[in-house]
């Protein structure tokens, strides 16, 4: 984005895609604004860089609080290791790509030939940048809805993923909730001895809740635990593949 180009066409355009109209756009404009393109300026434009700050704690605290109102039943440790999953740089990018934010960039000419509009860490930078902008704007309510809109495919791609085993999550959900240890009941095997298939089921307090097929027991439990956790709502199903940003 420039300055000499259709700037209120182009904010209007992201505001589009992020699902969210500013009040006064003029934040969104400074949260689009790099360090080098506000110093060629000579200090006639601001920097995103303090709503990066405020950006950084704001999607921290949402992030936190969905987790820990979604899972009430889970320690800290386990939250903390989600939402460093999800508020990690490479995320961040992710969603910022998705959001086609870099197009939209202000950026020196030194930042621009150096390929600045595809650095993850000044893509995650600026969306932080623009989250900061719309709690700014909009307040608590609205900054809310926007990120876990916005997080939604990652959130539920971080869920389904159990860290680090799915067993061990199992347990650690089961014992916290009174239920005991999970039972693994090996169903059946199939196949001839050399080419074997393990077929588990997980049984918790004696109701069948996941059931695995894995070219070892192991393996087989190991998904018969990931089944039981998406049975159970602990985790979430994989989400569908989804198209580029154009």
């Amino acid at each position: 984005m420039t300055r000499q180009g259709d700037q209120a066409g182009q904010l209007e355009e992201l505001q589009q895609r992020i699902g969210y109209r500013f009040r006064s756009p003029s934040l969104l404009a400074q949260a689009l604004t790099h360090a080098s393109f506000a110093h060629e300026q000579a200090g006639e434009e601001e920097s995103y860089e303090r709503l990066e700050f405020l950006g950084d704690a704001v999607l921290s605290l949402v992030i936190s609080t969905y987790l820990f109102q979604a899972f009430p039943d889970f320690p800290e440790g386990q939250l903390s290791r989600w939402r460093a999953a999800i508020v990690q740089e490479s995320i961040l990018a992710e969603v910022a790509r998705r959001l086609c934010i870099g197009t939209y960039l202000l950026l020196g000419r030194g930042e621009e030939q150096s390929g600045g509009r595809e650095k993850d860490s000044l893509l995650a930078d600026t969306l932080e940048a623009i989250i900061g902008a719309i709690y700014l704007d909009g307040g608590w309510d609205q900054v809310k809805q926007v990120v876990l809109q916005l997080f939604h495919p990652e959130l539920r791609q971080v869920l389904h993923t159990p860290s680090p085993d799915p067993k061990s999550l199992l347990q650690q959900y089961t014992l916290e909730r009174g239920e005991g240890l999970p039972c693994y009941r090996l169903v059946r095997t199939e196949g001839p001895d050399h080419a074997k298939t393990f077929v588990v089921e997980t049984q918790i307090a004696g109701r069948i809740w996941g059931r695995g097929k894995g070219k070892s027991k192991k393996d087989a439990e190991r998904l018969a635990a990931m089944d039981a956790l998406r049975q159970l709502g602990v985790l979430a199903p994989e989400e569908p593949s989804r198209h580029p940003c154009r």
